[in-house]
């Protein structure tokens, strides 16, 4: 099956379960519940045919029909497909921690990921998994995106949340706030700055992406009274991406930065650490922020949130962020398709491209 996506091809999307006790099969359900979806997307679900169904039997409300899937060659392009990762009859628990939930997440990440690199599905959203329960010799990563970045042999990668325009990258993702700033180097910060401006142009059709850089410390370190962070190593930095041509400005310091709005004079914000930036995207989405990895040679999202395990089997979810998530990866998927089409001929005049020298240059 190719896997180029273009005018005439209806891009196939895939969706990893997650945790099998959270809330991930209730998202995946009622986010392809909506027939119409299949007017844009071809839907895989990466899972069992019986854990599909048991949460549907929860859902009254959710008119969801599936078809089971066994060869990529032949999927469905007019109904849902459930590729069966597994045959064995699973114990689901709905809300309970434990190694169940880990092992068959992995199972459904795993072959989810398999099919994306071959091609065999274009796209890829995935369910919240629990860090602890995946977390093992077979899947030693904080969560997700260290998985991406080492399947897929990359040398970095950016964790991307996004609520609309509104864009926060972070140069540190799931580690604890004590040893944050050991990993806030110079090298580290230009390496996110590439990959998000780089991701900011062909992911989101930016032609020329503006990224402000937050400080580490308090008032960006109060010229060194209180961290010598922003004189040392992330001004210097900043300056060299200016010398590569990337319009960036900062560090700012964080409380200020958001609690003036200033994030709407930027495409991208890149955050030292995981709270500073998002808190506040969190706080300013609504529950429709989404989660990209940036960097991969393949697209995935996610939704904004954990397996919400308190909630789970209740038909309490929300599925906003779960579903700005699987439309989030199909817009990159067109936006892509976009860029390298421009750019193999950049001569051709490509309608919908923004224009340079707008009020916020």
């Amino acid at each position: 099956m190719s896997n180029i996506i273009n005018t005439e091809f209806k891009p196939v999307i895939g969706f990893s379960s997650g945790d099998i006790n959270g809330i991930g099969p209730e998202l995946i359900i009622k986010t392809l519940s909506d027939n119409r979806i299949l007017d844009f997307f071809t839907p895989v679900i990466f899972a069992s045919n019986k854990v599909i169904n048991f949460y549907r039997k929860s859902l009254p409300d959710y008119n969801f029909n599936f078809t089971s899937l066994k060869d990529f060659n032949k999927i469905n392009t007019r109904q849902v497909n459930i590729y069966n990762c597994w045959e064995e009859e699973v114990v689901i628990n709905p809300g309970e921690l434990n190694e169940t939930g880990g092992k068959y997440a992995v199972k459904s990440l795993k072959a989810a990921t398999d099919a994306l690199k071959n091609g065999q599905i274009n796209g890829l959203v995935t369910a919240p998994i629990h860090k602890k329960n995946v977390h093992s010799s077979d899947f030693p990563y904080t969560g997700h995106t260290p998985f991406f970045k080492d399947y897929f042999e990359q040398k970095d990668v950016v964790m991307l949340l996004a609520a609309g325009d509104f864009r926060v990258g972070l140069v540190t993702e799931h580690v604890a706030l004590k040893d944050v700033a050991q990993f806030i180097t110079k090298e580290n910060i230009l390496s996110k700055l590439n990959i998000l401006y780089s991701s900011l142009k062909r992911d989101f059709n930016i032609e020329k992406p503006k990224i402000a850089v937050l400080a580490l410390n308090p008032h960006a370190g109060d010229e060194g009274l209180i961290g010598s962070e922003e004189i040392e190593i992330i001004r210097p930095a900043v300056v060299e991406a200016k010398h590569h041509n990337m319009i960036v400005s900062g560090p700012f310091s964080a409380d200020a930065f958001f609690a003036r709005g200033y994030q709407n004079r930027f495409d991208a914000v890149l955050a030292m650490y995981h709270d500073q930036g998002l808190i506040p995207l969190k706080s300013l989405a609504y529950g429709e922020g989404i989660n990209f990895t940036a960097g991969l040679p393949v697209v995935r999202t996610s939704p904004d949130h954990g397996t919400a395990l308190d909630i789970a089997g209740k038909n309490k979810a929300d599925a906003a962020s779960f579903t700005a998530a699987t439309f989030g990866a199909l817009e990159i998927l067109k936006n892509q398709a976009f860029f390298d089409e421009n750019h193999k001929n950049p001569l051709k005049k490509m309608s919908g491209s923004v224009v340079a020298g707008g009020p916020d240059e």
